[in-house]
């Protein structure tokens, strides 16, 4: 009997139907395994992913193969974004036993949950002699495979953080060396095929520049920004980024389309423009956080997880071209034009002699293109859609709200700044139950699984953006709760977090990763909040505990950078105070010194504006206006510079 009609999850619901008997991940599905005496199956993906697509329709949704599963397994599906916790034990065990990863990722373990057998996607006949073999394996070689998952989990479970020493100006200097001597001077970004967006690595590069002026990093920075804005991995019509690029261009993207990925790359590309003026960034800061607003946007006013890679199973129906559509859609004239400038071919770029929309270079004629670009945007609403995983993922939407609210501050975007705030409000009044944080909540039902430690962390810091952008008290108060969670829940009592609260569910090891996936760790975005909450505050005790997790992970940032972006992008802050600007007074003056505050690129500066000795804001406690005039006191730990009414002066302070 399939159980996943009542699921939860967008992902299980899409298996609601299989001809498998699934189970949720449960101590009832366990205990069958035990009472049949049988291995479990666990297939883990989510609801955007390709593969998990394919390997569904194939096997899944075959009975030949769902017969096999039935009598030999317990199996159980999992949404690896609603239990990351799940997913990060058993991905750990995957990437041991066969030196890779991903999605789907399938997993034979025995009815206490050691793994023995670990693998991703399976084409239909190979899955099919898989489950025969584990099966014969378990009847005639049990011992054996017990015998290996112990191993397994003994060796996951014997190692932790070693001690480090502090992420200092000479180790992020050798990380930012490390992203140099791994760039892709031709096609720009990182490795080869296929290429992600290196997010957190960018926002690193960035700050490093900030601090040393290193033009290899900017050079870093901007050419990867350009070429990732210029290719096909970034939505031409639409805005926002797919996943990734198949190949090492740039050229075709896996379409998929995440909020994570999106959150992180506004807020890259806007302070990429910050940095350097470039109307680019700007342009595509723009465009995505239109994207997030008009097409992520739910209805109780957070941000769904992501948009599927396929249209009715046919990946990128919804977005590749041909020429003659082109015409079709634009005219002769037009159409012709569009196709040029877009990279449309009659050979095509794609599969089936279409193609992914590129913009290589600006056009000669910006007003006809942002025409075109609209009737072409038109035209492919009417085509069918990808389907959206409606799920609101706690962690994911803070990385959303810090970014739509630094951009709206940044550009004077109220309706950037009011979706943040809805956003924030979503989570604190559904997500917070009995004031522990939920991972994630649907058509506004809060979900069962408790929040990890990334969630804390990304939560918390987008709380501190939008309580520096607004002013309002209410969110520094709560992103001191979810942060004092993380280090009475959470702390590993040796300067560390442990992923999971210390009452979380017991899994064959409790999962401690202090690397950058697809988002910051959860660690690193823990510290990032710690340090910035502390420069709002005033805290010692916050930024002691900053420094003793980045000390943690300062063995990873200098060995491999490139998987510890977010722990030196916060390094980069620490080591330059941060510096703290308070703006005290109201009208065309503070104003004025506000714009100029929020314009500074000193790495993890926090600006907040308002009256004098605000209730619930100590970055404005005793700090009086100047002579009856607004002012800015910037101030870097407990060294402060003397107030300053003049802009001019605080561009000076700031440098």
């Amino acid at each position: 009997m399939n159980r996943l009609a009542s699921a939860y999850s967008p992902y299980l619901l899409q298996h609601k139907d299989n001809p498998v008997d699934w189970w949720e991940w449960s101590e009832e599905a366990f205990a069958e395994a035990v009472r049949r005496d049988v291995p479990i199956l666990l297939s883990v993906g989510y609801a955007a992913c390709h593969w998990c697509h394919v390997m569904a329709h194939e096997s899944f949704e075959d009975d030949e193969t769902a017969a096999l599963i039935n009598q030999y397994t317990v199996p159980i599906k999992v949404d690896r974004e609603e239990r990351p916790d799940v997913d990060a034990v058993y991905m750990e065990a995957t990437q041991a036993m066969t030196g890779q990863g991903g999605w789907p990722m399938t997993v034979f373990a025995t009815p206490t949950g050691e793994p023995f057998f670990c693998g991703t996607y399976f084409p239909k006949p190979g899955f099919q002699r898989l489950i025969a073999a584990v099966a014969e394996a378990w009847a005639t070689k049990r011992e054996d495979a017990i015998a290996q998952g112990r191993n397994v989990v003994e060796a996951l479970t014997g190692g932790a953080l070693a001690p480090g020493h502090p992420l200092d100006v000479h180790k992020l200097d050798t990380a930012a060396s490390t992203f140099w001597r791994d760039y892709d001077g031709v096609n720009k970004g990182f490795g080869g095929a296929p290429k992600f967006p290196p997010s957190m690595g960018l926002e690193f590069l960035l700050r490093q520049y900030a601090r040393t002026g290193d033009q290899n990093s900017r050079t870093m920075v901007a050419e990867t920004c350009g070429a990732m804005a210029r290719g096909g991995m970034y939505d031409q019509l639409g805005g926002g980024f797919a996943r990734y690029a198949v190949d090492a261009t740039w050229t075709v993207p896996h379409f998929e389309k995440m909020l994570y990925d999106n959150a992180l790359l506004l807020r890259v590309y806007l302070h990429l423009w910050r940095a350097t003026g470039d109307p680019l960034a700007l342009r595509v800061a723009r465009e995505t956080a239109e994207f997030l607003i008009r097409d992520l946007r739910t209805p109780e006013g957070g941000f769904a997880s992501a948009l599927d890679a396929d249209t009715d199973g046919v990946e990128g129906l919804t977005y590749a071209w041909t020429p003659a559509q082109l015409v079709e859609t634009l005219g002769d004239d037009d159409g012709r034009w569009a196709a040029t400038l877009l990279g449309v071919t009659s050979e095509g770029t794609f599969e089936h002699g279409t193609s992914v929309l590129q913009l290589r270079q600006d056009p000669d004629d910006a007003q006809r293109w942002a025409t075109l670009r609209g009737r072409l945007l038109t035209a492919r609403a009417a085509r069918p859609q990808p389907a959206r995983d409606d799920k609101v993922v706690a962690a994911w939407n803070g990385l959303a709200i810090a970014a739509l609210a630094e951009y709206g501050e940044l550009t004077d975007d109220n309706t950037a700044v009011d979706a943040a705030v809805r956003a924030a409000d979503l989570l604190l009044n559904l997500h917070l139950v009995d004031e522990r944080l939920r991972r994630t909540s649907r058509d506004g039902r809060v979900g069962p699984h408790a929040g990890v430690l990334e969630d804390h962390g990304d939560v918390a810091e987008g709380l501190l953006v939008l309580h520096q952008v607004t002013g309002e008290a209410r969110w520094l108060a709560a992103a001191g709760a979810l942060l004092e969670t993380a280090l009475t829940r959470f702390a590993d009592g040796n300067g560390g977090f442990y992923d999971t609260a210390d009452d979380a569910e017991a899994l064959i090891r409790r999962p401690q990763d202090p690397t950058d996936n697809a988002t910051p760790s959860g660690s690193s975005a823990v510290a990032g909040a710690l340090l910035s909450y502390s420069a709002l505050t005033g805290s010692i005790r916050h930024r002691e505990a900053a420094e003793a997790a980045l000390e943690k992970m300062a063995p990873v940032a200098e060995r491999f950078a490139r998987f510890a972006g977010w722990a030196c992008a916060v390094g980069e802050a620490a080591v330059a105070g941060p510096l703290q600007v308070a703006i005290v007074g109201s009208g065309p003056d503070a104003v004025a010194l506000r714009t100029v505050a929020w314009r500074g690129t000193a790495p993890g500066t926090v600006v907040v504006a308002g009256v004098p000795d605000a209730d619930g804001v100590p970055l404005l406690a005793d700090r009086p206006l100047v002579g009856g005039e607004p002012a800015a006191y910037v101030c870097r730990g407990f060294v402060c510079d003397r107030p300053t009414t003049e802009p001019s002066t605080l561009v000076d302070q700031l440098r």
